[in-house]
């Protein structure tokens, strides 16, 4: 069961736990923490509390962010709404820097991997990479269906969501299923991302079609 982040004055709350080091509308840089896929929402609890313990980890640190997208899934005739990261096994820290004590408190979570690009080597987000976050963050931390419709050359077009401005980003349509196949590039991996879309216009025939 995923939980969802909701803003509460300057705290984010997730089931319950509160992280006061957040600031809306502060820039800040991302960091990139891989832990265990499908343990993700584990990590993020545990190192909540770890942090929290932590009176050398200053309040206005920085927080941790787990990108996810909601997804309608049709199964045996039914419909049901469902959450999926949008990176698995990927969490990103929001704040200025990863200093010491925070590095050391992060890496002994339980479910910790390695920084990116590596223990050694650990650099923010930068260029295309910190666009796509930046783009994502500002739709909200768990991303909605976005609205299409297909122009007279069948090619899709986005009036609202985060598939707007990623139409270039876009490598399968299914009409049928109403979801886009995304490439999203991370260091030097590469993810294919199902987006939900909801359609504005009938699409006409056939279940698939190119990005055009």
């Amino acid at each position: 069961m995923f939980h969802k982040t909701i803003i509460v004055g300057n705290e984010a709350v997730v089931e319950g736990i509160s992280f006061p080091w957040y600031f809306e509308g502060k820039i800040m840089n991302y960091y990139v923490i891989q832990v265990i896929t499908r343990e993700e929402e584990k990590y993020i609890k545990l190192a909540g509390n770890a942090l929290r313990l932590n009176d050398e980890i200053p309040p206005g640190a920085g927080r941790l962010v787990w990108p996810r997208r909601q997804l309608t899934i049709r199964r045996r005739g039914k419909q049901k709404t469902e959450m999926a990261p949008l990176f698995p096994g990927y969490l990103f820290w929001e704040g200025d820097a990863i200093f010491p004590d925070l590095y050391w408190t992060l890496r002994r979570v339980p479910g910790f991997i390695r920084f990116l690009k590596s223990n050694q080597d650990i650099e923010p987000l930068s260029g295309e990479p910190l666009r796509l976050i930046r783009h994502f963050m500002n739709c909200g931390e768990v991303v909605q269906p976005s609205r299409v419709y297909f122009d007279k050359n069948n090619r899709i077009r986005v009036t609202q969501g985060p598939l707007k401005g990623m139409e270039g980003l876009i490598v399968k349509i299914d009409r049928r299923k109403q979801r886009a196949k995304v490439r999203l590039n991370l260091y030097e991996d590469s993810f294919l991302v199902d987006f939900g879309f909801e359609l504005m216009e009938p699409a006409g025939e056939g279940d698939e079609t190119g990005k055009g």
